[in-house]
């Protein structure tokens, strides 16, 4: 028997995840670029040149004026600093990711689990209704339950969370009924382990490893989804500095004024960019299936946890 101590695993552990992400600059890129976008949501009254432009104000004597000292990202058609309302947007579009996606996963994970712990009936029914949601596309599904809704970022909100739990749903239910039927659940069961307890301490830990992967990459496609539906005025209104929102506003000057519609798409871009990187870097990492390090061979990622008891090995053959 190793005389490893928690802290020494966890030490190893963190090195080993440490070493993966110098091997692999994807998710520094990506995660460098998603806190960036984080800072500026946290300070944005206080980097906001003018932080009474992202609200009610007007200033029709300065409207569509190009971008210069004053005005870095130019003026929009009402007057107010493009510049200050594309800092507050970054408060409004992620914030509206982040609550899709843990709406969605509230709904997705628990359906999941069940539907692949349990099987049977709970298994056909929720699956059979996951189904018909993933028979339409999410964007044309979305834009349905937004125009029902009154047009509010809280409409929209729920409008995206109703077509993207059933992925999560789906997605969950494959890793669930695969770590059901392996040999250390089944010795759960047979111990006479309660349910509950083998659903929260040994199906759902060893099934959301795909799930946190695939969050980090939805959550560009969710700002680009509620970005569209804001352009179609079914999300944010008026004077909320929506990003989608700007664009549509700019649209008809888009000509002639550039950077009405340049500045918020270019924010768009990049904050839907760094998530899809950081989604790509933790997938090369997490995903036992690939090296850490290109051009290195392929190993199991499970070799990089101490184990605390040594293998056997077997005895030669003579």
């Amino acid at each position: 028997m190793t005389g490893d101590s928690p802290s020494d695993r966890r030490g190893a552990a963190l090195a080993a995840l440490r070493g993966a992400v110098r091997a692999n600059p994807l998710i520094t890129t990506g995660g460098l670029i998603a806190l960036l976008i984080v800072v500026v949501a946290l300070l944005a009254p206080l980097l906001a040149p003018y932080p009474a432009d992202a609200g009610s104000a007007t200033h029709p004597e300065i409207a569509l004026q190009a971008p210069s000292a004053h005005h870095l990202f130019g003026t929009d058609q009402v007057g107010r600093d493009v510049l200050s309302r594309v800092l507050y947007g970054a408060r409004v579009s992620p914030l509206v990711a982040l609550f899709v996606l843990v709406i969605a996963c509230a709904v997705g994970i628990p359906l999941g689990v069940a539907a692949g712990y349990f099987g049977g009936l709970a298994d056909e029914v929720i699956m059979r209704i996951t189904d018909v949601f993933l028979a339409f596309p999410p964007l044309l599904l979305a834009l349905a339950f937004a125009t029902v809704l009154p047009a509010s970022l809280t409409s929209l909100t729920i409008a995206i969370s109703i077509t993207w739990w059933p992925w999560y749903a789906r997605l969950i239910r494959g890793q669930a009924a695969s770590v059901a039927g392996r040999p250390y659940v089944e010795a759960c069961r047979a111990l006479g382990i309660q349910r509950w307890r083998i659903l929260l301490r040994h199906v759902l830990p060893n099934s959301v490893t795909p799930l946190i992967v695939q969050v980090s990459l939805d959550f560009g496609g969710v700002i680009l989804t509620a970005s569209a539906l804001s352009f179609l005025g079914l999300g944010a209104q008026d004077p909320t500095p929506d990003w989608g929102l700007m664009i549509a506003e700019g649209d008809a000057y888009f000509s002639t004024q550039w950077w009405l519609v340049t500045f918020p798409g270019l924010a768009i871009l990049l904050t839907a960019l760094a998530f899809n990187v950081l989604g790509d870097g933790l997938r090369d990492v997490l995903d036992p299936r690939r090296p850490l390090t290109p051009g290195k061979p392929l190993t199991s990622r499970r070799s990089l946890i101490p184990r605390r008891f040594p293998i056997p090995r077997r005895p030669p053959i003579r």
